[in-house]
């Protein structure tokens, strides 16, 4: 039983399922409820995409934290966690489009701040998709995790799209800010560690 329920726990292809329900229910409702219009799901579906962002990034402060076999699962899956980002973002991208209905429209406000940002944020995030298998990873070598901190500069534009598309400052905050602890203590921790370290090398007489 218990070996039974580590290989369901295991599953990688049952994480994806999971990971996919939001975005499932979401396309689900476009599709079938007569009341339900592409600009109502740009919102959710952006939601989901910045807060899978938000927890692939947070994993690798969390691990310098914790030494858990939970933090150690987490972390072998955060590439699913964010490519997950990714497709709901994604998914927003597509409710956009069809919200907009015509390239004029999407043209003529392209320009906003709280729209080429999320532009951008895209733009960043669709090479650490394309590149988040092992294939990519024996190609790329050292350079792959050179793709892979586009995350970091992507989320700030995630998150400079939220403050202004919703006008919403202190909900984007609230979102942002386990990630924004976690990077700060993550600075602190890595300058001390390297300080420790300059301050215990000999100095050397000529």
């Amino acid at each position: 039983m218990a070996v039974a329920l580590k290989s369901v726990l295991n599953s990688r292809p049952l994480l994806w399922v999971l990971l996919a329900v939001p975005g499932i229910l979401m396309v689900r409702a476009y599709l079938t409820a007569p009341n339900i219009w592409p600009g109502d799901l740009l919102h959710p579906s952006g939601l989901w995409s910045a807060r899978f962002i938000i927890f692939a990034l947070m994993l690798t402060p969390l691990s310098m934290i914790f030494r858990g076999r939970w933090v150690q699962w987490l972390i072998r899956r955060r590439r699913a966690f964010g490519v997950a980002g990714f497709f709901y973002g994604l998914l927003h991208l597509l409710f956009y489009l069809l919200d907009m209905e015509t390239v004029d429209n999407v043209m003529a406000e392209i320009g906003a701040l709280g729209i080429w940002t999320g532009w951008a944020a895209f733009f960043l995030l669709l090479p650490l998709a394309l590149t988040s298998n092992g294939a990519s990873m024996r190609a790329l070598k050292a350079g792959w995790k050179r793709v892979q901190r586009l995350a970091y500069p992507a989320a700030i534009l995630t998150l400079v799209h939220w403050m202004f598309i919703h006008d919403n400052v202190m909900a984007a905050f609230l979102n942002f800010a386990p990630l924004a602890v976690l990077e700060l203590w993550r600075a602190a921790h890595l300058f001390h560690v390297r300080a420790a370290r300059e301050s215990s090398i000999p100095l050397t007489t000529a």
